[in-house]
């Protein structure tokens, strides 16, 4: 069992960064992908970001160039740094984690074992 729990959220203006922290707890040794994924209202929930435990990172084309997945081993903790904010970043993120065997933003939510609560950023225009 993996317990998660992500913080950083909030209000932000276009052009402005955040940076979201995912605190991992439980049976962390055996997670081998990690991941960002979002949800707009009345919209299906998409991958942002992932990261496996060999440290590849895989980037959704709307977060290519302006976002930055990274993980701190020795705190359990996965990050999203956020950098040039649309408002079309408006969304709920989640953390999610997984013991693999596939590690893309392409995967399918439905294939991450574990999720945290959620937490919303909004981006004003």
């Amino acid at each position: 069992q993996v317990q998660l729990v992500e913080s950083g959220g909030g209000t932000v203006q276009a052009q402005g960064s955040l940076r979201l922290s995912c605190a991992a707890f439980g049976d962390t040794y055996s997670v081998y992908c990690l991941g960002w994924f979002r949800q707009a209202p009345g919209k299906e929930r998409e991958g942002v970001a992932t990261i496996d435990s060999d440290g590849t990172a895989s980037y959704a084309d709307s977060a290519k160039g302006r976002f930055t997945i990274s993980q701190d081993n020795a705190k359990n903790t996965l990050y999203l740094q956020m950098n040039s904010l649309k408002p079309e970043d408006t969304a709920m993120y989640y953390c999610a984690a997984s013991y693999g065997p596939a590690c893309t933003v392409r995967i399918a939510p439905e294939l991450m074992s574990y999720w945290g609560q959620g937490t919303q950023v909004t981006v004003s225009s």
